[in-house]
């Protein structure tokens, strides 16, 4: 099967012919709707997303009722790599914060085809080791930087992920990816709408200028490409 005919999920993409041969007849493609948790922390992983499209968050709930995003996963990843490998579990609720597609393929499945496929095997721990350090560099972000550099790098993200200048957003919503109050995003975001930057009506932002997004966002989006870069190689 002619790569040109996978689904548009990077993992997949980049999977030499015979593995993702293999691999193909089992996969299924799903909706992912929007709140949909595709994913429960702490509970038994039954299935392996590859986002075609859309974005899901990976939501870690704390004991004061509070809830952090740690990772933000789209076409660029998979949501429960790891955790169908060791037949662990994950440690976030994976959440639809954008709708879209997905290929889904049964944990138990994911983790034969990496017992067959040493290829297979090295592909998916370049891929989390993408995840873990966009995690752990979106962690030091939110304690970190203001809440102007951390909603644009968080747009930013949810922009390449989506490809589009239109992202179907609340202010809630916003407010809870980065950590913060909504009233704390709804200055930001008037701010920002004065200054040309977005277009923000109920329920969707439009970004207008992504080069001053862009120097609004902080270090920590350029330096979570680089890294992804060095280990998958540049995103199309």
């Amino acid at each position: 099967m002619s790569a040109v005919s996978r689904p548009p999920n990077r993992l997949l993409q980049a999977l030499p012919a015979a593995e993702y041969e293999q691999l193909h007849p089992r996969l299924e493609t799903v909706e992912l709707a929007k709140d949909a948790v595709l994913a429960h922390a702490g509970a038994p992983l039954s299935r392996v997303y590859l986002p075609h499209s859309g974005v899901v968050s990976m939501m870690v709930n704390l004991s004061d009722g509070q809830s952090v995003e740690i990772a933000t996963i789209g076409r660029d990843n998979v949501v429960g790599a790891a955790a169908a490998l060791y037949g662990g579990s994950l440690l976030a609720d994976a959440i639809v914060v954008v709708p879209g597609t997905a290929s889904v393929l049964t944990a138990e499945h994911f983790r034969e085809m990496a017992d067959r496929s040493a290829s297979f095997r090295t592909l998916v721990s370049l891929y989390d080791q993408a995840l873990a350090a966009q995690t752990q560099q979106s962690v030091a972000c939110n304690v970190s930087h203001p809440v102007e550099a951390r909603l644009s790098r968080w747009l930013l993200r949810a922009r390449e992920l989506c490809g589009s200048e239109g992202l179907p957003l609340t202010q809630e919503m916003l407010a809870q990816m980065i950590g913060v109050r909504r009233n704390a995003v709804s200055i930001v975001a008037h701010g920002f709408q004065q200054s040309g930057i977005l277009r923000y009506s109920r329920g969707n932002i439009e970004i207008i200028d992504i080069d001053g997004l862009r120097k609004s966002a902080c270090e920590c989006h350029a330096t979570v490409k680089a890294h992804v870069e060095q280990l998958v190689g540049p995103s199309d």
